[in-house]
């Protein structure tokens, strides 16, 4: 959409002397297809476009935005922007970004047709998964849910320091959530499909992996409580990582609100753990040619070899920090302003499969899924404490279910402690990839 461009330049150009101007004009269109007990239960298709706008003037910054891409309201918008700043805290650190010379990568993230593609045909994926789903194995009680989904998003932002820039993509998913049970046990199940383009979704992906997890969890018990290593689906790790990019925060680490605060150049992992955020990199979902204050996105090596090398900086914490932008600002869209964030976290994929890495383990605990993330785990304190399911190992091959247990360490310890990094990366709709990862000397409390 050229005239998103166009829209944000015209605003930007508005800067009066002495004040600094951004505009960022977002579009997006969704669509969700849910289906239950074989039938559309809803089909919702929503689109939403706007303005904000940050002013900075004096060290004080004020943010608006409109819900519209009018022009005249674009401009009340601008005008409301200034007087918020009238009430801010001056901020010696405010202020908008500056070109850098950095040039944006060639990504192709949006798919040709994908903004074409007929809704019945999104609705068929839907339905194709519930059957498949269904007959993925005869224990499998209920589909609770199969899903379709997209968005199609674009952005441009335009600065009076200089910043010129657009960006846009696709992503859409199919996934189901599936209830096996024998007897009086229930166990649950969630899988994926995930892509650019409605034509990139395999539905038989999705519901095996669904099923799958759900079945082979039957049947679980309680285990004994012990020390033992843990292999981490990659999922988990996925989630592990999104944990980890809020300690990676250069903001964060420095007002001292981070477990790595303090620590750069340190060893803070194991030897063959090396963690990028590499937003360049087409097969994450967050991907992006440039960040939401207009910088080019890039590779930034935030742990090389164990060792701490830097942290993830948008505009306002590198001034903070006495460094350079990352360029890794991100928002929530038009109705919010900017702050720092990963896009595309990723460990350097090892050599070994899963079964390798579980052969090379031996005995430990295959984690399925984990819970109480959000009250168990804290990016500040390193603290590590959460819910698991999963399946025991034995003599390197997985064996009986287990559930209802807890698993905990610290953040610090389970990264000094990593043994085996896989080389199954799975990127799913997130900030993180994941791939199978063992961490020794986890504490398992059960019966």
């Amino acid at each position: 959409m050229p005239e998103l461009i166009d829209l944000a330049e015209r605003i930007a150009a508005d800067a009066r002397p002495g004040e600094q101007v951004e505009a960022y004009v977002g579009w997006q269109r969704d669509t969700d297809v849910r289906v239950y007990d074989g039938d559309v239960e809803s089909l919702s298709a929503a689109e939403s476009a706007g303005v904000g706008i940050r002013v900075v003037v004096g060290g004080r910054q004020g943010f608006a935005y409109v819900g519209d891409l009018d022009e005249p309201h674009a401009r009340e918008a601008l005008a409301e922007a200034r007087d918020n700043a009238t009430f801010a805290t001056v901020d010696d650190h405010a202020g908008l970004a500056h070109p850098d010379g950095v040039t944006p990568a060639d990504l192709q993230l949006w798919a040709p047709g994908a903004d074409t593609w007929p809704t019945p045909d999104k609705i068929a994926l839907a339905l194709d998964l519930d059957r498949a789903a269904r007959a993925g194995d005869p224990r499998i009680r209920q589909v609770v849910s199969a899903d379709y989904g997209d968005a199609l998003s674009e952005a441009a932002i335009a600065t009076s320091t200089g910043i010129r820039a657009t960006t846009r993509r696709t992503t859409c998913y199919v996934s189901a959530d599936v209830v096996a049970g024998t007897g009086d046990e229930t166990q649950t199940g969630v899988g994926y499909s995930v892509g650019r383009d409605p034509s990139d979704l395999d539905v038989a992906v999705a519901a095996r992996d669904a099923v799958e997890r759900a079945t082979r969890l039957l049947g679980a018990t309680k285990p004994k409580s012990t020390t033992l290593t843990v292999v981490l689906d990659p999922r988990v790790t996925a989630t592990l990582l999104a944990i980890l990019s809020g300690a990676l925060s250069g903001e964060e680490a420095a007002k001292g609100r981070s477990m790595f605060a303090g620590r750069l150049g340190e060893q803070v992992g194991a030897g063959l753990l090396t963690l990028v955020d590499d937003p360049t990199d087409p097969r994450a979902f967050g991907a992006a040619r440039v960040d939401a204050e207009g910088l080019a996105c890039r590779r930034t090596v935030l742990v090389d070899g164990g060792r701490l090398t830097g942290f993830l900086y948008d505009t306002y914490s590198a001034r903070l920090a006495g460094a350079a932008s990352t360029g890794s600002a991100v928002r929530a869209g038009f109705k919010s302003g900017p702050g720092v964030g990963a896009r595309a976290l990723s460990l350097t994929p090892g050599h070994l499969d899963r079964d390798a890495v579980l052969r090379t383990v031996g005995d430990g605990l295959l984690v399925q899924d984990i819970s109480g993330v959000h009250s168990g785990v804290s990016a500040v304190s390193g603290d590590f404490s959460v819910g698991a399911d999963g399946l025991l190992v034995r003599d390197g091959a997985i064996a009986e279910p287990v559930r209802e247990m807890t698993i905990a360490s610290t953040l610090q310890r389970m990264l000094q402690a990593v043994v085996a990094v896989g080389n199954d990366v799975e990127w799913l709709p997130g900030n993180a990839a994941g791939m199978t990862v063992a961490i020794a000397d986890v504490a398992m409390s059960g019966a």
